[in-house]
């Protein structure tokens, strides 16, 4: 059986993760394609039979090596003294989590206050509310030429991907045959969280605005921790019952990911070889 291979887009170009290494392949103003290789830390793989926990300490440790990624990528486009140091990564995931907080929990929970105060349906109306907003969000950057661009990458990524687990040569030619979409993506994780979540809301349940408010940031690491089952279980096995939860990721994909050019399929596959 192959190894599970993940990647992420960065700035023009693709980071790729095995159980062991991590690589990052991006192609500078010059045209020239600039790869940093690194071992990845074995505190993931110390957890990697428990079941729930393994999919927080692989979360938590991803988003650490995405950032790094993202902030690498980045400084390769930019002269030395424009680069992003540590503090300018910092306030960057700051901003980062409190948009996401105030546009994904608080506004939902605000708006469906004028819906209905039945836990049911109020947990449906604040469900429908975040995954509207999450669709409208990404179609919104998805306007953008920067982001069309990473979207093209995250194709290349995922293309390089299916061809390698398909068991075909990585070369252009072959990875151009291959789908952009791929059942492992954030993106399916991201709506399988968005669905735990309207269950999991309904069960814990008051009348307190504020304490709806607090549960949602308190459950956070539950709701990641069985999404990743959710997502793991189905990429495994892709012809069961919770196809139903992963499918509507599948489809969003469409908009997350778009078709690259060879070169930019060229620079996933470098990064792809560095980790094999």
């Amino acid at each position: 059986m192959k190894e599970y291979i993940g990647g992420q887009a960065v700035v023009e170009g693709v980071m790729m993760a095995s159980r062991k290494k991590l690589a990052v392949a991006v192609r500078k103003q010059n045209g020239s394609i600039v790869i940093r290789k690194e071992k990845r830390s074995n505190i993931a793989e110390k957890f990697r039979k428990t079941i729930f926990l393994r999919g927080l300490i692989s979360l938590f440790e991803m988003l650490i090596i995405g950032t790094k990624a993202l902030t690498w990528s980045s400084n390769q486009q930019l002269e030395k003294d424009e680069e992003i140091g540590g503090w300018g990564v910092f306030f960057m995931i700051l901003f980062s989590f409190v948009i996401g907080i105030g546009l994904f929990i608080l506004l939902p929970l605000w708006l469906s206050k004028f819906f209905s105060d039945d836990r049911i349906l109020f947990n449906i109306a604040d469900g429908f509310w975040r995954v509207a907003l999450f669709i409208g969000y990404l179609w919104l950057i998805s306007r953008f030429d920067d982001i069309k661009r990473v979207f093209q990458y995250h194709g290349a990524e995922h293309k390089a991907v299916n061809c390698y687990e398909a068991g075909k040569p990585l070369t252009v030619k072959n990875v151009k045959k291959f789908s952009t979409i791929h059942p492992r993506c954030g993106t399916s994780f991201i709506f399988i969280v968005l669905i735990i979540s309207i269950i999991l809301f309904s069960i814990v349940w008051s009348e307190s605005w504020f304490l709806k408010f607090l549960y949602r940031i308190l459950l956070i690491p539950v709701i990641a921790m069985v999404s990743y089952e959710i997502l793991r279980l189905n990429s495994r096995n892709t012809n069961n019952v919770l196809g139903i939860l992963t499918t509507p990721g599948l489809w969003l994909q469409k908009i997350t990911t778009n078709e690259p050019d060879d070169k930019q399929i060229e620079v996933s596959i470098k990064a792809l070889k560095a980790v094999m």
